[in-house]
């Protein structure tokens, strides 16, 4: 299977629609969404066309095929205008034989790990600071974010198919690979 993962739109109605977009061109099964999708929080400018709403319509046009865990700008309100789940913690995955652990970050996070096993492979945003890195017994996975990156990073996604998890721009242009 192919799955799409992004994190932090965080209300951009202009980066919901290049994400969803991008999820259709890439053909992707699950649009896997690690937080924050409705509100961009206090300590961050207001994304590029700021429209809540939008999003919230956007999203639930494709809630069938959307896997969502809660981010920390998430609050009870989100569910009730989302009409797919979004205030799990976190989820674990499946796929290609390997666990994913999917969370926000605000919680779970390299300085503050999860119940993980040996190999396992922990995602989260909410830094949206990209990352693909081998870690000491398990590999830590960020796909940066959707609507306000930092540390210079451009908005990005990734892509996870036949083992290979890709970070990618808007462009389509790969900003970071891991083989897993």
């Amino acid at each position: 299977m192919k799955y799409m993962f992004a994190s932090d739109v965080h209300g951009s109605a202009y980066y919901c629609r290049k994400m969803l977009d991008v999820y259709k061109e890439e053909k992707a099964e699950r649009l896997v969404l690690l937080g924050d999708l409705l509100y961009h929080g206090p300590r961050n400018d207001l994304p590029r066309e700021y429209a809540p709403k939008q999003v919230i319509s956007m999203l639930n046009d494709m809630k069938k095929e959307i896997y969502a865990v809660r981010g920390n700008c998430e609050a009870e309100v989100d569910q009730m205008v989302l009409q797919f789940p979004v205030m799990a913690d976190y989820c674990i995955l499946n796929l290609d034989g390997r666990t994913f652990y999917a969370t926000h970050g605000h919680i779970y996070n390299e300085n503050n790990l999860p119940p993980i096993q040996e190999g396992d492979i922990l995602i989260h945003g909410h830094t949206h600071v990209l990352k693909a890195e081998q870690k000491e017994g398990y590999v830590l996975l960020n796909p940066g974010s959707v609507s306000i990156p930092k540390e210079g990073n451009p908005p990005t996604y990734a892509i996870f198919e036949d083992g290979v998890f890709t970070i990618k721009d808007f462009e389509g242009n790969i900003v970071k690979s891991i083989e897993l």
